[in-house]
């Protein structure tokens, strides 16, 4: 379920089998988590309704987006999803109220020139000395035109131009990611890029083409679902096991899912250092402690017994 593009390093005996394809991110762990969860909540019988997502393809593009197509959020009141998290400690889960996770849009810029000699520079329009500024200029707006309460990151990813290294090419692609909290703020952003990118192109002599392609939007945890979560988590994890995580600007399409219903996001702590269980996530050596799996099943019907309460 969701594996990714990545050679295997962990050098545990139950490593992926298949090659170049590993679990680098914990979701065969939420796997696990709510099939253990949906085996306990099976025993019982109440009002309401628990409803358990396994959802394909995070990783890429469209998961959540085919999820509720399906029809998986019709009649949903509340939803809860759950993350292993190899940044915080086994033992622990971290729930906070408020921006969570970034919306991720994706940038690519094409920088025209005109190309020709590298002995002879003044006869083009170098597309490579004009892209190479507009990587360094996209930073003064997230310096200077972001305010410094708020949080925005603009990452180039990838320079592609030119074949020969006495050739000057006829255009440059640049390619990355804009991620942002605030709605307003990433609506903004297509509008600032485009200007500074093109304005630094054109006194260069060149020509730039933006496009953001818009991806998930922010991960937001609802207030009221989150307090609910909170307290579930502490009849897990007592008081002491209770963290508040730090925002992050990973994306997650769990966001999609809160556009049809408030829900909260929680992080299930994973790491064990001393096992030496706390490689980042989407690391070749990634592996998580499985302690966690019981904090996380045993959260879930926590939670959808608060919920139903």
């Amino acid at each position: 379920m969701d594996a990714l593009p990545i050679a295997e390093a962990s050098g545990a005996s139950y490593a992926s089998a298949v090659e170049g394809t590993m679990h680098a991110c914990g979701h065969d762990g939420h796997v696990a988590m709510g099939a253990a969860a949906a085996r306990a909540l099976a025993g019982r019988r109440g009002p309401g309704t628990v409803r358990l997502l396994f959802q394909p393809a995070e990783e890429g593009e469209g998961g959540a987006q085919a999820m509720v197509a399906a029809g998986v959020m019709d009649g949903v009141s509340a939803v809860v999803g759950v993350h292993l998290w190899n940044e915080l400690p086994v033992g622990t889960l971290g729930v906070k109220a408020g921006p969570l996770m970034a919306a991720v849009d994706r940038l690519r810029i094409v920088v025209r020139g005109r190309g020709g000699h590298g002995g002879a520079p003044h006869r083009s329009a170098d597309p490579v000395v004009a892209a190479a500024h507009v990587i360094t200029a996209l930073q003064a707006i997230v310096s200077r035109e972001v305010p410094p309460t708020q949080a925005a990151v603009v990452t180039v990813g990838s320079v592609h131009g030119g074949a020969a290294f006495n050739v000057i090419p006829d255009e440059v692609t640049l390619t990355g990611t804009v991620r942002t909290f605030d709605a307003s703020l990433r609506r903004s952003m297509p509008e600032r890029l485009s200007r500074m990118a093109t304005g630094i192109a054109e006194g260069l002599g060149c020509r730039a083409e933006v496009e953001v392609r818009p991806g998930n939007p922010a991960v937001v945890n609802d207030a009221a679902v989150a307090d609910r979560a909170r307290r579930a988590a502490a009849r897990v994890v007592g008081e002491d096991g209770l963290v508040e995580p730090e925002p992050t600007m990973g994306g997650e399409d769990m966001a999609v899912y809160f556009e049809r219903a408030p829900g909260c996001f929680v992080f299930v702590g994973s790491a064990n250092p001393a096992r030496g269980l706390d490689q980042p996530h989407h690391s070749p050596r990634f592996d998580f402690d499985e302690e966690a799996l019981l904090v996380g099943t045993q959260f879930l019907v926590e939670v959808a017994g608060e919920m139903l309460a």
